[in-house]
């Protein structure tokens, strides 16, 4: 006998399959509204030179979050698109949003083939193999925009935008995006970590290939 819980969970999971894109088109559009309000709403701010700024956030752990559930692309198309909206409303960083679209679409990528081409965590069941592949893959896509955030920061500010800052504010940028890093490691790994469970048992855990 299956439960009238159980029978309730089964429907739902199978209508979840069977309009699958809708269901990942809402997670975009969720995660990107989540990474939006992070970056915007969460973050320290610190002046530079020049009338830069760089800021303390966990917008990239969203970023990450919605790669390790969706997979790289659309995860990472979410977190780009709330966080280059956060750049277009602020006057400061508006100048750097091609950039962070960019870049922030690259962490989603990289993590989502760590975690589902390399680990495959949505169908993984060995609760430690998915734990070491999700810490894997945020430490992956979390690496790069250590490396590059600020590097191609740098050749834009100083080749497109002209600044003669580009220098000063470099050094601020790796620290800024370097404890971003580690604490968007941790905070994604904790929440998709507690979330996949719960996603799991109820049908809402998107298979990702």
């Amino acid at each position: 006998m299956v439960s009238d819980e159980g029978e309730v969970k089964t429907k739902r999971g199978d209508y979840i399959m069977k309009n699958e894109k809708t269901y990942k088109v809402v997670l975009v559009g969720l995660f990107a509204a989540l990474s939006y309000v992070v970056f915007t709403f969460l973050q320290i701010k610190i002046p530079l030179p020049g009338g830069d700024a760089t800021s303390i956030h966990l917008g990239n752990a969203v970023c990450v979050i919605a790669a390790l559930i969706l997979g790289g692309f659309l995860g990472g198309l979410g977190g780009a698109l709330g966080m280059t909206i956060g750049d277009l409303f602020d006057p400061v960083y508006i100048v750097y949003a091609p950039k962070t679209f960019i870049l922030k679409l690259c962490i989603g990528l990289i993590t989502g083939f760590i975690a589902h081409k390399l680990g495959h965590i949505s169908t993984e069941s060995d609760t430690k193999k998915v734990f070491r592949y999700v810490v894997l893959a945020a430490v992956g896509g979390l690496l790069f925009n250590v490396i590059f955030d600020p590097l191609v920061g740098y050749f834009y500010k100083l080749l497109i935008l002209g600044k003669p800052a580009a220098e000063l504010t470099l050094a601020w940028n790796v620290a800024s995006t370097s404890i971003n890093a580690v604490t968007s490691t941790i905070v994604s790994t904790i929440v998709y970590m507690a979330l996949r469970p719960a996603l799991k048992k109820n049908g809402y855990l998107p298979t990702v290939k």
